[in-house]
């Protein structure tokens, strides 16, 4: 009676050490899956950040770029080397258009203003504040934008105008208008911009038009060792290039050819008219409203000093 007793108890006690065993095996394997659950949302979670992420590079590509469908089809006659070219040959219809500059290694879209004489390659839109121009020197660098609407804001990019103003000489022709419906110009000749190197240094000479010569400083002579944008390297906020003792393009929440720092900057904040602020950080033309009034509108255009309108 006593060894049944004792095997009872043996047996009792190794079915009650098994099923302990399974239990604690059982929490271990279910802490084990807990883990895997928890690794494969937090695999799922930063696959769709991933996911999100492309989506929305995919749709600044799609803004800055551009579609196919956009760009005027001239039937891949030849390549042109700006809007001047595409003008002469027989396009007269403003839009988006495929050029490649002589040095340059791809082609890229620009819109050419085919109004105002024609051939006009647009190198900057300002035209109701949708586009952000408070951008490091790589954006600059490599232009950033609307590319699809006619009226899309956009900066063609620091590599491209040094590519087609080294091209020849170039007239800049810089188109103005208030909030008052007001329109002005003022026009640049031999507009060049150096290359990388010497940090997209501006040139410009000889000034005509009527918004007066905010660019140059020559508006008086006592202020231009700091007002002049003449031979100026490009700033951004993340690559100070200017004559100031802090950070011009930082201040003003853009990037240009800063000097101490300037009386025009034509990619400052989109105020509406006049505005008031820290620092003079507007669309400025100094020279037609001072430094307190942002404009409605602003476009950049090129062409070459000596174009003659094909008519024909």
């Amino acid at each position: 009676m006593e060894k049944i007793l004792i095997f009872v108890l043996v047996a009792t006690t190794l079915i009650i050490s098994r099923e302990s065993w399974a239990l604690e095996n059982c929490s271990q394997e279910l802490a084990r899956l807990r883990s895997q659950v928890h690794q494969l949302e937090t695999r799922v979670k930063l696959q769709q950040v991933t996911i999100g992420q492309l989506l929305h590079e995919k749709e600044v590509q799609f803004l800055d770029k551009g579609q196919e469908t956009n760009i005027i089809d001239i039937g891949g006659k030849r390549q042109y080397a700006d809007c001047s070219e595409i003008f002469n040959d027989g396009f007269k219809n403003s839009g988006f258009y495929k050029i490649k500059p002589l040095r340059s290694s791809a082609e890229f879209s620009v819109y050419c203003d085919m109004s105002d004489g024609g051939g006009w390659t647009v190198i900057q839109r300002r035209s109701d504040g949708s586009e952000n121009f408070n951008r490091g020197w790589s954006d600059y660098e490599n232009g950033f934008g609307n590319f699809v609407r006619r009226n899309g804001e956009y900066w063609l990019g620091n590599k491209n105008l040094h590519l087609l103003t080294i091209q020849g000489d170039y007239t800049l022709k810089i188109d103005l208008e208030d909030f008052e419906k007001k329109s002005r110009y003022a026009q640049y000749k031999n507009f060049q911009v150096g290359d990388e190197k010497n940090s997209y240094e501006l040139n410009i000479g000889e000034y005509s038009g009527t918004a007066g010569d905010a660019l140059s400083g020559n508006f008086h002579p006592e202020v231009q060792w700091w007002a002049g944008h003449q031979r100026m390297k490009f700033s951004t906020w993340d690559r100070d290039n200017d004559n100031y003792e802090g950070n011009c393009a930082d201040e003003d929440q853009s990037g240009w050819w800063f000097n101490r720092c300037h009386s025009a900057n034509l990619n400052g904040i989109y105020y509406q008219g006049p505005y008031t602020a820290q620092t003079d950080s507007g669309i400025v033309w100094y020279t037609w409203h001072g430094w307190w009034y942002s404009l409605k509108s602003v476009v950049m255009k090129i062409r070459p000093n000596d174009f003659i309108a094909n008519i024909l």
